[in-house]
Protein backbone atom coordinates (compact mmCIF):
# COMPACT_ATOMS: atom_id res chain seq x y z
CA UNK A 1 0.00 0.00 0.00
CA UNK A 2 1.28 2.89 -0.50
CA UNK A 3 1.55 5.61 2.17
CA UNK A 4 0.32 9.40 1.52
CA UNK A 5 2.71 11.97 1.86
CA UNK A 6 1.67 14.73 5.76
CA UNK A 7 1.64 17.01 3.10
CA UNK A 8 -1.00 15.87 0.47
CA UNK A 9 -2.81 14.58 3.82
CA UNK A 10 -3.15 18.49 4.97
CA UNK A 11 -3.92 19.59 1.77
CA UNK A 12 -7.21 16.65 1.81
CA UNK A 13 -8.15 18.50 5.02
CA UNK A 14 -6.39 16.15 7.43
CA UNK A 15 -5.54 18.41 10.81
CA UNK A 16 -3.01 17.76 13.18
CA UNK A 17 -4.53 16.38 16.20
CA UNK A 18 -2.95 16.40 19.70
CA UNK A 19 -5.04 14.57 22.76
CA UNK A 20 -4.32 13.92 26.07
CA UNK A 21 -5.45 10.12 27.45
CA UNK A 22 -6.02 9.90 30.67
CA UNK A 23 -6.16 6.11 31.83
CA UNK A 24 -5.98 4.08 35.40
CA UNK A 25 -2.94 2.41 36.36
CA UNK A 26 -3.49 -1.40 36.50
CA UNK A 27 -1.58 -2.36 39.82
CA UNK A 28 -3.33 0.83 40.88
CA UNK A 29 -6.57 1.89 39.74
CA UNK A 30 -7.16 5.14 41.64
CA UNK A 31 -4.47 6.44 40.30
CA UNK A 32 -4.41 8.38 36.73
CA UNK A 33 -1.85 8.17 34.26
CA UNK A 34 -2.03 11.14 31.18
CA UNK A 35 -0.34 9.88 27.85
CA UNK A 36 -0.06 12.40 25.00
CA UNK A 37 -0.91 10.99 21.28
CA UNK A 38 -0.54 13.08 18.16
CA UNK A 39 -1.20 12.29 14.62
CA UNK A 40 -2.67 13.31 11.37
CA UNK A 41 -6.42 12.98 11.66
CA UNK A 42 -9.91 13.91 10.29
CA UNK A 43 -12.24 16.29 12.22
CA UNK A 44 -14.84 15.76 13.64
CA UNK A 45 -14.96 11.85 13.68
CA UNK A 46 -11.49 11.76 14.11
CA UNK A 47 -10.64 7.94 12.61
CA UNK A 48 -7.51 7.27 13.31
CA UNK A 49 -7.89 8.16 17.17
CA UNK A 50 -10.76 6.26 17.02
CA UNK A 51 -8.86 3.04 15.81
CA UNK A 52 -5.73 4.07 18.11
CA UNK A 53 -8.54 4.14 21.06
CA UNK A 54 -9.94 0.86 20.04
CA UNK A 55 -5.84 -0.64 19.85
CA UNK A 56 -5.81 0.52 23.24
CA UNK A 57 -9.14 -0.89 24.94
CA UNK A 58 -8.21 -4.44 22.88
CA UNK A 59 -4.58 -5.04 23.60
CA UNK A 60 -3.41 -2.44 26.81
CA UNK A 61 -4.44 -3.31 30.25
CA UNK A 62 -4.45 1.02 31.51
CA UNK A 63 -8.50 1.80 31.29
CA UNK A 64 -8.99 4.71 29.96
CA UNK A 65 -10.75 7.51 32.20
CA UNK A 66 -10.80 10.54 29.22
CA UNK A 67 -9.89 11.60 26.26
CA UNK A 68 -9.07 15.26 25.56
CA UNK A 69 -8.91 16.58 22.46
CA UNK A 70 -7.44 19.50 20.38
CA UNK A 71 -7.09 20.36 16.96
CA UNK A 72 -5.77 23.07 14.15
CA UNK A 73 -5.85 23.25 10.86
CA UNK A 74 -1.57 23.30 10.26
CA UNK A 75 -2.48 25.27 6.73
CA UNK A 76 -5.40 27.73 6.16
CA UNK A 77 -6.49 28.30 2.29
CA UNK A 78 -5.55 31.89 3.13
CA UNK A 79 -1.70 30.60 4.17
CA UNK A 80 -1.38 28.40 1.08
CA UNK A 81 -0.17 30.34 -2.20
CA UNK A 82 0.28 28.49 -5.62
CA UNK A 83 3.41 30.47 -6.97
CA UNK A 84 3.09 31.63 -10.74
CA UNK A 85 7.09 31.94 -11.24
CA UNK A 86 9.96 30.67 -9.93
CA UNK A 87 13.19 31.93 -10.69
CA UNK A 88 16.64 32.08 -9.21
CA UNK A 89 19.96 34.38 -9.49
CA UNK A 90 23.04 33.56 -8.66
Amino acid sequence: MRQVSDFKKLLDGYRLVTAEILYRMPDHPKLLQSYIWQDFDMAPKYPVLGKFLDFWNRELDGPIHSVTVGTRRVIHPSEFVRADFVATIH
